[in-house]
């Protein structure tokens, strides 16, 4: 199995642990799981760099490269790629740690998602004040 490294570049927005809970009747971790937490860091990198509230607006692209399994540590990191005048548009890496015969991490998935800064009546702002 490939065997990759968390980047040292960068700084984990969240990370937590692949439950049972979080699987399908096969005992395969659902990919919709996965698919929230990379959401969930990405709006964490997007509420920070608009200082405030924001809206996923775009999946632009998000690929599954290996499975996650329970018990795994899942590390997802953010880069923020574009700042448009509302959006924000968020690169996200999503790496497993396993510890099942020997330690691993794999490199799970990656996607890149937009985000849009709303105001407290849920319409667009600009993300930087001027």
């Amino acid at each position: 199995m490939e065997t990759n490294s968390l980047p040292k570049d960068s700084q984990v927005t969240i990370r937590v642990m692949a439950m049972p809970a979080d699987t399908n009747a096969m005992g395969d971790i659902f990919g919709g799981w996965l698919m929230s937490q990379v959401d969930i860091a990405g709006s964490v990198a997007a509420f920070g760099e608009a200082n405030g509230r924001v809206v996923t607006v775009a999946v632009n692209e998000f690929e599954f490269i290996k499975p996650v399994l329970v018990g795994d540590i899942l590390s997802i990191f953010t880069e923020i790629k574009k700042i448009g005048t509302t959006s924000i548009q968020v690169s996200v890496e999503a790496f497993s740690e396993r510890h099942q015969t020997h330690y691993e991490c794999i490199k799970v998935a990656h996607a890149l998602l937009t985000y849009v800064a709303i105001d407290q009546d849920r319409k667009p702002r600009p993300v930087k004040s001027p």
